[in-house]
């Protein structure tokens, strides 16, 4: 006999705010679970250190992802002076250190060379990072100690502003294109500085149409009695997830 599949079938997205600690694997079984959905999938990760707008399709909804996948994302990113790691993150082992000036970072130099990055530039992937190569992601190799050459990509920031600089600590806002990895932009703009950098925090703002300030918590949706009625249905869905010539019916 076929096994008889779990949980209900839903249909729609979830915006999710993802907590800090959690993979976006765990984030999203929880989130299933808690709506006792059948099929769910996410469209994008977020490394767990990370925080922000994870979005979530279930059911019919997953026919939709390969669009997140590829939409522009928008983040804002805290970036600490003075060291970098070989991850680019906090979680990695520092590999090189700069002192900075007195008093901190100089807050126009960073101005100015954050408009260096503006519109489409090349980016190094990081070795920390899911990439395979020869079957194997990238950060097999890395934790092996084993550096291999990567090609460089092109991607296209298209926003990127400053929000505040103190010390050896600066905020930043960026939208970009996919592919584009925070933790990179970090440390190259660390050692456009002279500065070097790494990524202490991470918060996803935006992917493609959805944005954060419509997101809800685990928590929320936990506490819910009609958790499903906190997932955008399909008839719902922004027109730029549908594509063209297309109707919603043929579609999802």
């Amino acid at each position: 006999m076929a096994r008889r599949q779990r949980g209900r079938v839903l249909d729609g997205v979830l915006l999710l705010d993802k907590a800090e600690g959690l993979s976006s694997n765990h984030a999203l079984q929880r989130a299933r679970r808690a709506m006792d959905a059948r099929k769910a999938g996410h469209t994008g990760t977020l490394d767990p250190f990370a925080t922000g707008l994870l979005v979530c399709c279930f059911g019919k909804a997953t026919k939709i992802s390969g669009l997140l996948l590829d939409a522009d994302k928008a983040y804002e990113a805290e970036l600490t002076f003075g060291a970098e790691t070989d991850s680019g993150d906090l979680t990695g082992t520092v590999v090189a250190t700069a002192e900075l000036p007195d008093g901190g970072a100089d807050v126009e130099a960073v101005k100015q060379v954050l408009q260096d990055f503006l519109g489409e530039i090349q980016q190094i992937p990081p070795m920390y990072s899911a990439l395979k190569r020869d079957g194997k992601p990238l950060y097999e190799y890395a934790r092996q100690g084993i550096e291999l050459e990567r090609p460089p990509r092109t991607i296209t920031i298209h926003r990127i502003e400053l929000l505040s600089c103190e010390g050896n600590t600066a905020r930043i806002a960026v939208e970009c294109s996919k592919g584009t990895y925070i933790r990179t932009l970090a440390q190259d703009i660390g050692q456009r500085l002279g500065y070097r950098a790494h990524l202490t925090a991470l918060r996803r703002t935006a992917v493609g149409p959805f944005s954060l300030d419509k997101a809800v918590t685990l928590d929320t949706i936990q506490d819910s009695e009609e958790p499903e009625s906190l997932l955008i249905g399909l008839a719902d869905l922004p027109e730029t997830l549908r594509p063209a010539n297309l109707n919603l019916k043929e579609t999802l």
